[in-house]
């Protein structure tokens, strides 16, 4: 696993010796980046990374000249790993690190409202996506911090389809790579 392109073009990441973490594969992360891309993401803006385990996409989006970049993850040991990864690439001032349960925090509050967030979770807590599932209350905790417009990356099974609205998110874009899906949703002002 290692950063596609931008300022740390190839730089491999450390991972965790487990089976806890999936990392998303590096054709896959590309793929999604230039889906982005279109949506003027991530330069210049301000990111979270849930459920980040080593930090391959938020560090991916610091590369391409994300401003910040807020890490959630609640594993200690992947942290550690996270980590050494951030201080690696030389992006510690522009990483905040929150040893933390996702699903429980969303993306912290920030200074400034997060124009990004990729929500990264274990395959098994997005099997359920109805109302009053995991998925669902994360998405209506981040509707307070996300900016107008802001964009939220989930990724799932291939199999999972994510309703056409959370609250205020709506799809804008749904693509498949292999066994996984990423739903693109952006946020409506209402």
């Amino acid at each position: 696993m290692r950063i596609i392109a931008g300022t740390k073009r190839g730089m491999k990441l450390l991972s965790p010796k487990t089976d806890v973490s999936r990392p998303i594969i590096d054709r896959v992360k590309e793929s999604l980046f230039s889906v982005l891309y279109k949506y003027d993401l991530p330069d210049g803006k301000i990111v979270a990374d849930l459920f980040c385990g080593v930090g391959s996409l938020g560090l991916e989006a610091l590369s391409r000249g994300a401003k910040l970049v807020t890490f959630v993850e609640k594993d200690p040991n992947i942290v550690a790993t996270l980590e050494t990864n951030i201080e690696k690439a030389g992006f510690l001032k522009e990483s905040k690190v929150i040893l933390a349960d996702a699903f429980k925090i969303g993306a912290p509050v920030n200074e400034q409202p997060y124009d990004l967030v990729f929500v990264d979770p274990p395959y098994a807590d997005t099997s359920e996506i109805g109302d009053g599932s995991p998925l669902s209350d994360l998405m209506a905790i981040l509707t307070n911090r996300l900016a107008p417009h802001g964009t939220v990356v989930v990724r799932t099974r291939k199999n999972i389809q994510l309703p056409e609205q959370y609250g205020q998110f709506h799809v804008i874009e749904r693509r498949q790579w292999g066994t996984m899906a990423v739903t693109i949703l952006q946020k409506t002002n209402k």
